[in-house]
């Protein structure tokens, strides 16, 4: 299968370099990358974000590789610090015109299909419409620090095996005995046809999650996540043991002033919402300094007002958050996005939010808990991403 295609790829003069592509100032990409500011990835009702899910809908593929995390696992890796099978969470980068580039993640489960209770953290599938879902309910709740998401039928024959110019890639792909077309992850360990993903028998809906500006122009930290959630069977972390450990954690900078320590309780409530239980790590642009906003790829006090006020409207019957919600991935082409019964999840755990709001304000007073970040002024022109092209 990967040498009649690689044959057809050489009649057809892909694997020839083709002539170098201008950019365009209009080009969505681009405009995204320019919108970034101290505030968010995009602005409030940004056009360009919508034109940007359309182009990642629409544009032709034009390559196809492994992410930087597939390609890792193919050198050397410390698997003790490993516990679920590498291979299973494929992805891929897929690049566009106007040199686009999104991050492709294939449907690995069925919409119905919910995660048993006795599952250990980490063996469930990556889905791909949480994907979608998680960029819409960082709209819907203001936040805007997740890249815009949308769905997509690929037809993974003709744009990303007779596209790519990877090798590895190209020799994974095989046809099942119900003639569709498979390929899985290469790695040094179960890495398997059990763990491929098919077309039907060449079509396969995904996710394409829009990149960010690369480092060089627009460099990021990559910082450990003071909460972070144990990653054996039988040990803890101190703050699961520690009753002291968050007053410890509001000391050291740079949780003793500023924003970080809010933003790290507005990431928790998204991880909350919808599911996410590892975050071990959280990014920030450089530029911003310190009170920059937290990317959710991921002051000392509980909740920004802003935040309690959004998630108490949506509690509203008029306004209330599957609703909400529903209402907005009906606007992505793998329509429905969720099922009712996640759907209504998110009212139940937006409620247990509410619920332990409510608590620590009656324990401690609303002074200690809420920080009125409601008089914030907005980030001036100067505090936006630059970009060289």
């Amino acid at each position: 299968f990967s040498r009649r295609h690689k044959l057809y790829r050489e009649e057809l003069n892909l694997t020839s370099p083709a002539a170098p592509l201008p950019l365009r100032p209009e080009a969505s990409w681009l405009q995204f990358h320019l919108g970034i500011s101290r505030d968010g990835l995009y602005p409030r009702s940004s056009p360009t974000v919508n034109r940007l899910l359309r182009d990642m809908q629409d544009f032709t593929t034009i390559s196809a590789d492994y992410s930087q995390d597939e390609k890792a696992l193919l050198g050397a890796c410390d698997c003790s610090q490993i516990v679920k099978p590498s291979g299973v969470h494929l992805k891929l980068v897929l690049r566009f015109q106007d040199f686009g580039k999104a991050m492709f993640k294939p449907m690995r489960q069925k919409r119905e299909e919910e995660t048993p209770e006795d599952f250990f953290y980490f063996v469930d599938f990556q889905r791909h419409n949480a994907e979608i879902a998680a960029f819409h309910l960082d709209r819907i709740l203001d936040f805007r620090r997740v890249p815009p998401t949308v769905g997509r039928l690929i037809n993974v024959t003709k744009e990303i095996l007779e596209v790519t110019k990877n090798e590895i890639l190209q020799s994974v792909f095989f046809v099942s005995p119900a003639s569709n077309v498979c390929f899985f992850a290469k790695c040094p360990y179960m890495c398997k046809t059990e763990y491929a993903v098919c077309g039907n028998p060449h079509l396969l809906e995904g996710s394409l999650s829009a990149f960010l500006p690369s480092l060089n122009l627009a460099p990021r930290l990559s910082i450990p996540n003071p909460w972070i959630r144990s990653y054996s069977f039988d040990g803890k972390e101190e703050w699961e043991v520690n009753p002291l450990y968050c007053n410890t954690v509001r000391e050291i900078y740079p949780y003793s002033n500023g924003n970080r320590l809010l933003n790290i309780v507005d990431m928790a409530i998204f991880d909350f919402l919808i599911g996410n239980m590892d975050r071990p790590h959280y990014e920030m642009f450089t530029k911003f300094g310190d009170d920059g906003f937290l990317l959710h790829l991921d002051n000392a006090r509980g909740i920004k007002r802003t935040t309690l006020l959004r998630l108490q409207l949506l509690a509203e019957p008029e306004y209330r958050l599957s609703d909400v919600m529903r209402e907005s991935l009906l606007q992505d082409r793998l329509a429905p996005v969720l099922t009712e019964p996640h759907l209504l999840a998110l009212d139940r755990r937006l409620q247990l939010i509410l619920k332990a709001v409510r608590k620590c304000i009656d324990t401690y007073g609303e002074a200690k808990v809420v920080a009125n970040d409601t008089t914030q002024p907005e980030a001036p022109a100067s505090a936006r991403v630059k970009l060289t092209t």
